[in-house]
Formats: C-alpha cells, structure tokens, sequence
C-alpha cells in the first residue's frame, strides 16, 4: 500500500515522535507505516485522517500490478 504519512508529517513539522505521540501508538510503528512495512489497522488509519485533516484516502492507496485494471 501506497501512502503519504512521511511527507504529511514533515509538512507539519512533527517529528515521528510526536504524531506518535499524538496517534498514541510508538515512535517505530510510524516508522514502519511511512516506509510502507505496516499497513495501519482501520482504527488507525482513521485516527491519521483526523489527525492531518483529510480523508483516508489521501493517505492510503493501494498497489496495483500493473496488468490490472
């Protein structure tokens, strides 16, 4: 899944700490969600959209293999 968390958050001007902090999960979990190594629970990716004001899905899209359409 493709997302947008990393440029979000440095458009904000956190740190990973401090949307972790804000999002109430840890430092390495907003790690692995901007390097796409996580996909976020429902919940979550929830939490994100309100936290940067936006729908989820401006901030998650996902793959597609390039054959499908």
């Amino acid at each position: 899944m493709l997302n947008s968390v990393l440029q979000r958050r440095q458009e904000a001007g956190w740190s990973q700490q401090r949307l972790a902090e804000l999002l109430g999960v840890s430092r390495q979990t907003i790690i692995s969600i901007e390097r796409g190594r996580y996909d976020p629970s429902l919940d979550l990716a929830f939490k994100l959209a309100v936290t940067f004001e936006c729908a989820i899905e401006d901030l998650f899209s996902p793959e597609l293999d390039a054959g499908r359409r």
